[in-house]
């Protein structure tokens, strides 16, 4: 199995000089169950190319430089090389994740720093033009804040925890206390070392491609996920859901179940989305992290190869958390946590009975043995030296 890497350069605190690629098992096996290996830099790039994604059909791929605000694209020269393609295209600040369409006729780029979510055109050979910038978000929060009783309605349908929480934010700072944290695994703390919260102002952080041709994105910052359809060479709003406040979404995986399920990187919760018999994306389920420490933050969400299981990296206690999908896809459980591997768990790829876990603060890719039976992760298997990677694109 061969991956690229994206990371962190020197000025963003890293060590990484470039996309990197990286090899998992035997060259001649499209498993990643054994010794992992790293090729060093393709693509020698500035700018911190903290994502990477691939063309569906061409040998090109588009790294999101985040320190630069740009996407840039890059074509395949030779079995371990690529050159740019074309010259970078502005996006936003911190633009941090990028999505390409499966036709490749459009991708999306989200931005952590300004909020931004644009749609670039690729052209014929791949090559990125014509940004739109879809239009910004509005803070659900802003103003007098939810109702006691808009509350109650929006968390009837949602885990004991996330009713809970929706509770105690309508209540207010002055009867929060009177509301117990129904189904939450949470022992009181100081109010020094709360997870902060961050200000309320929008943050982009990924693009998921739905069947059908919509896409949501997530907002961090205003604890929106939005949902859009292409629309000429832009984006139309498609409606947006509302998560509890100061959650945090951050990514998504679509499940084959038709749900959308969102880690929150702040509350540490995996939410479940699903579309209502008109089509509107509501709220209908979720769960807490539980064993996760205050202060820690949720990553990267993946799913097993068969489904069944989701797991989350969670930084800070340097956590894989294993949640199981149950019933018809609406219902998730809590499986349990165990150790990453690595500092700093950033990104992850699950490849059958392996997870393959980046960690961004240790330098190092460490593939970590998968029991497929419980969905929890075991052993190590295998380490190697990566710098500050961020992102792991599997490419065969």
């Amino acid at each position: 199995m061969r991956l690229l890497t994206g990371g962190y350069g020197a000025e963003m605190d890293g060590i990484g000089e470039g996309i990197g690629e990286l090899h998992a098992g035997a060259a001649d096996q499209s498993l990643a169950g054994s010794a992992l290996a790293f090729a060093g830099v393709v693509a020698p790039v500035d700018g911190s190319p903290s994502w990477v994604a691939r063309h569906p059909t061409l040998e090109v791929i588009y790294a999101a430089l985040e320190s630069a605000g740009a996407v840039q694209a890059f074509r395949r020269t030779g079995e371990s090389r690529y050159e740019r393609l074309g010259p970078p295209i502005s996006a936003g600040e911190a633009v941090c994740h990028i999505a390409v369409a499966p036709d490749g006729s459009w991708l999306m780029a989200t931005c952590w720093g300004d909020g931004r979510v644009v749609r670039m055109t690729l052209d014929a050979a791949g090559r990125p033009s014509q940004p739109s910038v879809a239009p910004a978000p509005v803070d659900p929060y802003a103003g007098s804040g939810m109702s006691v009783s808009t509350a109650v309605a929006e968390a009837a349908d949602v885990s004991l925890e996330a009713a809970a929480r929706a509770l105690r934010e309508a209540a207010g700072e002055e009867y929060a206390h009177l509301i117990p944290h129904l189904g939450e695994s949470r022992a009181p703390v100081a109010p020094e070392l709360e997870t902060p919260v961050l200000e309320r102002t929008p943050h982009a952080h990924q693009s998921i491609l739905l069947p059908g041709g919509a896409v949501a994105t997530t907002d961090m910052g205003f604890d929106l996920v939005r949902f859009w359809r292409p629309s000429g060479a832009g984006m139309r709003a498609a409606g947006q859901v509302v998560l509890p406040r100061g959650s945090g979404p951050r990514h998504g995986v679509w499940h084959p179940s038709g749900h959308l399920y969102v880690v929150a990187e702040l509350s540490r919760e995996v939410f479940v989305l699903a579309p209502d018999a008109s089509g509107t994306w509501r709220l209908i389920g979720g769960v807490q992290l539980a064993g996760t420490l205050d202060g820690d933050t949720a990553a990267e969400l993946a799913a097993s190869s068969d489904g069944t299981f989701l797991l989350a990296g969670v930084r800070g206690s340097n956590t894989l958390a294993t949640v199981r999908v149950a019933g018809a896809g609406e219902q998730l459980q809590f499986v349990a946590l165990a150790d990453s591997g690595v500092d700093w768990p950033r990104h992850h790829v699950v490849s059958r009975d392996t997870v393959l876990v980046a960690g961004q603060r240790s330098d190092e890719v460490a593939a970590v043995a998968l029991d497929l039976r419980t969905g929890i992760a075991e052993r190590v298997r295998s380490r190697v030296a990566v710098p500050s990677p961020t992102c792991l694109l599997p490419i065969r």
